[in-house]
């Protein structure tokens, strides 16, 4: 049977994904300008970012970074290369926060964060044609131990770089964002002293380490500040772990069963120690008294909570990205340092 009305096929076309010239379009401005501010908004008035950000709501635009790259030479994006094991990353809260900070501060300029790890010499042998390949365009460096050879890879490929505290042993500028951790050890060291104690010990992290190196540096010099002799049995070395911190809090008490207080260089290392304490008996603080340094999510889960000194994360992450950033837009190497400050809680 023929159909006397015919039905008409109607063609269904795709929608068109908006582009540059559409937001340009939309917003009333240029498509100069709208590259502008998608580049991070150098040179463009506030009325026409927020002309130019409504359009881009308004329009659902996504940025096509392929095209992007082809003009631009750059990847896009940037690498939180972690020189710790998997482990590591996953057991001690720091990394987690800097992490965290470093994508906030990113996002705000639209830029993906790659994380990378390269605790093994595996995993670095995996990541080095990677990097050298420039599949990025600047590494934020984390937890550089001394002899790592990862910031003379960076160097030998031109990449751009930024070290979260201070690296040791590097010749020739290299920039780097670190909390003042020698001032930070000074004024916990000081603080238990003021409070009467006598025998403080310390649980140091890895003399390889920026951190473990100046913590235990400022420990000492306060002492020595205030005429006390150096012991070297109240000195025990970590590796920032829990269990490091419980076995060197060990040690300690049974060298030294009389002491009254510790400093510890990490939270996670405190925490350790606050369980080899109380399996002896011993009451914190009225029998020791305990210190951190972080201020990291441990310092207040701590059972009592610790004192400690914060470190700056917030403002470490963003300087960071914004020095990182400086460098990938042709700036040289900068050094930034930013102050800690004592948080007292129940254990000191």
């Amino acid at each position: 049977m023929t159909e006397t009305t015919p039905h008409r096929r109607r063609r269904v076309q795709a929608k068109r994904p908006p582009t540059i010239h559409d937001v340009a379009a939309h917003a009333g401005v240029s498509r100069g300008t709208v590259s502008r501010v998608l580049q991070g908004g150098h040179n463009v008035s506030p009325a026409s970012r927020e002309a130019v950000d409504a359009a881009i709501r308004k329009l659902g635009y996504v940025v096509n970074r392929a095209a992007r790259s082809l003009v631009t030479q750059r990847a896009g994006s940037v690498a939180f290369l972690l020189s710790e094991t998997q482990d590591r990353f996953f057991e001690d809260p720091n990394f987690t926060t800097l992490l965290r900070g470093c994508t906030q501060a990113l996002a705000a300029h639209d830029i993906p964060l790659v994380v990378i790890t390269a605790g093994t010499e595996a995993e670095r042998r995996r990541i080095t044609p990677f990097l050298s390949a420039h599949h990025v365009d600047g590494v934020l460096l984390i937890s550089s131990h001394r002899g790592s050879p990862m910031v003379g890879h960076l160097r030998r490929a031109g990449l751009p770089f930024v070290c979260c505290g201070k690296p040791l042993g590097q010749r020739g500028k290299v920039s780097y964002v670190a909390a003042d951790d020698r001032e930070g050890a000074k004024e916990m060291v000081r603080y238990l002293l003021e409070s009467g104690r006598e025998r403080i010990a310390t649980i140091a992290g890895p003399q390889d380490s920026p951190g473990g190196v100046e913590r235990l540096a400022g420990y000492r010099e306060v002492l020595a500040e205030h005429g006390v002799a150096p012991d070297e049995r109240l000195v025990e070395v970590g590796d920032y772990s829990w269990a490091s911190g419980e076995a060197g809090m060990q040690r300690l008490l049974a060298r030294v069963p009389d002491l009254d207080a510790v400093f510890v260089a990490s939270d996670l290392m405190a925490d350790g120690a606050l369980t080899a304490i109380g399996r002896t008996g011993r009451r914190v603080p009225a029998d020791v008294a305990v210190g951190g340094f972080d201020d990291s999510p441990v310092a207040s889960a701590a059972r009592p909570p610790l004192t400690t000194m914060r470190q700056p994360w917030d403002r470490i992450s963003e300087t960071m990205v914004g020095r990182l950033l400086a460098q990938i837009g042709g700036e040289g190497p900068a050094t930034v340092i930013l102050p800690t400050e004592l948080v007292v809680r129940e254990s000191a």
